[in-house]
């Protein structure tokens, strides 16, 4: 995951971008990002571009590992804590 991170920031840090990348700038571009993922399944009678779907995948999770590694957020630690607690949340079918 280290790697993958480093990858993210230095392709936006070799552009200039980063003086863009704010938390809210990020999370607008999360939310635009998901947008385009779903306008791939806005339409029940047809199938979904896979290309673009896992391209649009990889945008919105770009952006938010870019916004963890601003936030000084571990991806791996802040998900593993959400687990926890839907696991209490949303218990085990029985």
């Amino acid at each position: 995951m280290k790697k993958l991170l480093d990858d993210i920031i230095k392709f936006r840090d070799d552009r200039g971008w980063r003086k863009h990348d704010t938390p809210q700038s990020l999370a607008k571009s999360i939310i635009i990002e998901a947008a385009e993922l779903l306008e791939n399944y806005q339409w029940e009678d047809t199938s979904p571009n896979m290309e673009n779907v896992e391209e649009e995948i990889a945008d919105v999770l770009i952006y938010s590992l870019a916004m963890c590694s601003d936030l000084g957020l571990d991806p791996e630690e802040i998900i593993r804590k959400k687990l926890v607690k839907n696991e209490v949340k949303y218990p085990k079918n029985t």
